[in-house]
């Protein structure tokens, strides 16, 4: 077994190019760029419009290459959700959306590999967190109030 190079990258949701940081990192080991780029833009399409975490894992010797695709962070998801560019600047004061509980457990799956937490209500509880520092009420709440309802048991069917 040859060497084994792990390139790290940060891309856009199923936008990867052959230009910077692609191309210079990987053309000096002779391999396929476009081949990279298509597999990177076939495996995160799903997150179109999100900065994704990518390691491209080369074997220098024979010249192939894997591609892992990590989770974009709790709050590019968030947004997705909503369907916002981004938090608010002043979460006390401005909020940028509402989510459904719903679409907070779909977020809550999406992360919970990536995630601390062991079951979906602690993933949302997480993640509810996120939403207090981006401006985000769910169910039309504030963050901190439904936190002590779902502590309360008042959401457990949601978990299901």
């Amino acid at each position: 077994m040859g060497d084994e190079k792990i390139i790290p990258l940060l891309v856009a949701g199923g936008q990867a190019n052959a230009g910077p940081p692609l191309g210079p990192a990987l053309a000096p080991m002779g391999l396929n760029v476009m081949a990279i780029v298509n597999e990177i833009n076939e495996k995160t399409k799903e997150y179109s419009g999100m900065r994704v975490p990518v390691k491209i894992i080369v074997q220098v010797e024979s010249k192939t290459f894997d591609v892992e695709v990590g989770i974009p962070t709790s709050s590019a998801l968030l947004a997705k959700a909503l369907g916002v560019e981004k938090g608010s600047g002043t979460p006390n004061s401005e909020k940028v959306g509402n989510l459904s509980m719903d679409q907070l457990v779909k977020v809550a799956n999406t992360k919970i590999d990536q995630s601390y937490a062991t079951t979906i209500k602690s993933a949302v509880k997480e993640l509810l967190g996120t939403c207090v520092s981006m401006g985000i009420t769910v169910e039309n709440k504030e963050p901190k109030d439904l936190f002590i309802e779902i502590n309360e048991g008042k959401w457990d069917e949601s978990f299901n």
